[in-house]
């Protein structure tokens, strides 16, 4: 009996003794963001890292290449990375690659931070729309606000607090080499085999050590809903798509029945309103924009002498302008796709109003509203109904006054398939006849 309780406590010292890190298993999950940081790429490493930790993994290593993005984006993912069970390596390659911006903040929340030769890492400095300078006392709000969580992390990962302030303030930047010296990451490697092999042994605060040999290496791809979210939430794909969806649906509108515009507006407008809830949007843009669309339709109802048209084409512009509110210029959308863009839409609609004025405004060519104005001539007397020839067609008439036969007659209105008719005069007469009427 007390044989089988002294292998029951050694089964247990053995289980719970053992660093759970390292009975994990031999599996490291590998994902790699090569883009800007948006919402796509935050929801990527989150679901990367929940899926590492779903499957007991040695640890997660994330390979890195970003000129920055959002701020909400990258606090997404230091939050991910420091509430993470298992380590979470970040390592900032290809060579040629680099951490800069919000890239410095997610290397500094790694467990474990590395770089392949010929990277750099830094200029983290915050900027506004466009990629300009952002002034006064907003400026110090927000570059304080972000140095304060910075410093934070470093220290909580033991690495060069004073250098995150400066990349912060001041826009440094350093190679890998400098890096390594200064205390900015842990590792130099050049490819993700060294980085492993760098790995296997090495103590993880609070998550014990890292035991890699004979690992299995699973690759984390993006499945289809994230490709395809990252292919439309381009903002320059995303105002596109916007875009023709109104114009579509404004030429559906004008012109019913057509279908097809509207169908292909619809599809596209569900598509950027698809895109836009993972963009920084700014929604006084967005109602300049509508604001637009509502000028260019009151110009077809409207004679405004082309007033609507202008207004509606700088209300579309200034909307666009300030349709995305990233601090990044990837976050923004490019000058060579908008003007032209902008173009194109309006005189899309420009020329579409014109076309719905000018038919609301034309005389029917036909039917019998097309036959008021004509000359006809009188078949059989008026007294004051008879006959008139008009059109190439015999049609009922009458007069207020009697008209005599074969005299020239004038379409007033049409009732209940009865013309009304008056007698033509010299001054009147558009065609050059002769008053016949006595």
């Amino acid at each position: 009996m007390k044989n089988n309780s002294f292998f029951i406590a050694l089964a247990l010292f053995c289980i719970w003794g053992t660093n759970p890190t390292a009975a994990a298993g031999n599996r490291v999950y590998i994902l790699t963001v090569a883009d800007a940081i948006g919402p796509i790429t935050a929801e990527f490493i989150k679901s990367g890292i929940q899926t590492a930790e779903k499957n007991n993994a040695a640890c997660i290593i994330i390979r890195l290449d970003t000129p920055g993005g959002l701020a909400e984006s990258m606090r997404t993912i230091v939050k991910s990375m420091l509430a993470s069970r298992i380590p979470v390596v970040v390592y900032v390659a290809p060579a040629g690659a680099r951490a800069a911006s919000a890239g410095v903040m997610i290397t500094m929340a790694a467990d474990v931070a590395a770089m392949a030769p010929g990277t750099n890492i830094g200029a983290a400095h915050p900027v506004g729309a466009g990629g300009k300078d952002i002034g006064g006392t907003m400026s110090e709000k927000i570059v304080n606000d972000m140095v304060a969580q910075a410093k934070s992390v470093a220290q909580k990962r033991g690495r060069n607090a004073k250098w995150v302030e400066q990349a912060i303030r001041k826009s440094v930047s350093v190679t890998e080499t400098e890096a390594l010296k200064k205390n900015i990451v842990d590792l130099v490697a050049r490819n993700t085999d060294e980085l492993i092999a760098s790995l296997n042994g090495r103590k993880v605060k609070d998550k014990g050590v890292l035991t890699l040999e004979n690992i299995e290496k699973i690759i984390i791809k993006e499945n289809l809903r994230t490709r395809i979210l990252r292919a439309i939430s381009n903002p320059n794909i995303a105002y596109i798509l916007m875009m023709i969806g109104l114009a579509g649906l404004y030429f559906e509108l004008s012109h019913p029945g057509a279908v097809f515009p509207g169908v292909i507006g619809g599809i596209a407008l569900i598509l950027a309103f698809f895109a836009l809830q993972t963009l920084p949007v700014n929604y006084a843009g967005i109602l300049l924009i509508v604001l637009a669309i509502i000028f260019f339709i009151m110009e077809m109802k409207i004679t405004s002498y082309g007033l609507l048209s202008v207004a509606g084409v700088v209300s579309l512009l200034l909307g666009s302008l300030m349709l995305f509110k990233g601090d990044t210029p990837e976050m923004k959308v490019s000058l060579q796709v908008l003007l032209p863009t902008i173009g194109l839409i309006s005189g899309f609609f420009i020329v579409v109003a014109g076309l719905v004025f000018r038919a609301q405004i034309s005389k029917p060519a036909s039917g019998a509203r097309g036959l008021v104005g004509e000359i006809g001539t009188v078949k059989k007397a008026l007294t004051p109904e008879g006959k008139v020839f008009v059109h190439g067609e015999l049609w009922n008439a009458r007069a207020k006054q009697a008209v005599d036969e074969n005299a020239r007659v004038r379409v007033v209105r049409v009732v209940n398939l009865m013309l009304e008719v008056e007698p033509v005069d010299k001054k009147t007469d558009s065609r050059g006849f002769e008053n016949s009427t006595g």
